[in-house]
């Protein structure tokens, strides 16, 4: 039994397919399949059902591959020993990050964490929340960062800071003429969404009193997008109006934040936060980003302009 072998079998559970676990883990297929059937004869167990249409573990294949998880997590472990002993945090960090987070909350943060920590390399994706919690699960991310999250039974995480809600409208918008808007006045029919997946999506839909347009005033274009930039541009050019995380407010310019409305106490807001599995795997690399984080955001609020004084 070797670490490798344990690794294939890992990469097989995680991808459900020989061929995407070999090129994962950089090696051909007919390589990979020999590794792991050298390590069923060797248990004397079969750890895949193996059929055309899908890879899937046998009962005592899920034990396995949970302890090889294990294994491999410890042999990781005695890699950083050398690093810890000297006090250095080195190797890699690999970071999750929601869209409606990482634009904002990383610039302020990273020159902190390069200038303090160079040998440490930080990987970052932006991925939704659900796959992000479950690469976490699965040991492909150290570490991430997402907002108001529901699902952390299994995972460790820091709550980072509380961000309001705001509305972005439209000129000639229905509510265009309030300085405040309240929860009630929001209506699905006039709001400009993210697509499905994304937490904020659903924070915002949680927010409306009413799931479908009303009678009679069907909405003639529906766009859901991606990209919070891609939603304020449709206001700009298409009326309407959206809800902007208090962040995202920050970079508006003059003109664009005539059209930014905070909300009545108590306003709508989400908790950003930091969350890793239960493991001490790279513990010092994490912690150094968390400190960062720390640092870095609390400032980037205190300086923000006074449309985001609305923070508690």
């Amino acid at each position: 039994m070797t670490l490798r072998q344990l690794r294939y079998v890992v990469a097989v559970d995680r991808t459900r397919h020989f061929t995407k676990a070999a090129e994962e883990c950089g090696v051909t297929q007919p390589t990979l399949s020999s590794q792991i059937r050298k390590l069923e004869r060797a248990l004397g167990v079969q750890i895949f059902h193996r059929t055309r249409m899908r890879v899937r573990p046998t009962d005592i294949g899920r034990e396995i591959v949970e302890q090889a998880r294990i294994v491999l997590r410890e042999a990781s472990r005695l890699r950083e020993w050398p690093r810890k002993a000297d006090g250095e945090v080195a190797g890699e960090l690999r970071l999750g990050v929601i869209p409606t987070v990482g634009p904002w909350v990383l610039p302020p943060a990273l020159p902190a964490l390069v200038a303090r920590h160079p040998k440490l390399s930080l990987v970052v994706e932006e991925l939704k929340t659900s796959e992000l919690l479950e690469r976490l699960r699965s040991d492909r991310l150290d570490a991430g960062l997402v907002a108001t999250p529901s699902d952390l039974a299994d995972l460790d995480y820091r709550p980072l800071f509380e961000e309001p809600f705001f509305g972005y409208l439209s000129p000639e918008h229905r509510l265009a003429d309030r300085t405040r808007l309240r929860r009630e006045d929001l209506k699905l029919a006039d709001l400009w969404l993210l697509q499905e997946g994304h937490c904020f999506r659903d924070q915002v839909l949680d927010l409306c009193s009413d799931l479908t347009p009303p009678t009679g005033t069907p909405r003639s274009l529906s766009f859901e997008s991606g990209n919070l930039d891609t939603l304020k541009r449709l206001v700009d050019g298409g009326g309407g109006m959206t809800l902007l995380p208090g962040l995202a407010v920050r970079g508006l310019t003059d003109e664009e934040r005539s059209r930014v409305r905070p909300f009545e106490a108590p306003a709508p807001a989400r908790t950003v936060c930091f969350v890793h599995g239960r493991t001490y795997l790279k513990r010092a690399a994490r912690e150094a980003l968390l400190e960062v984080l720390i640092h870095s955001v609390p400032s980037a609020l205190r300086e923000s302009p006074s449309v985001l004084r609305e923070y508690p």
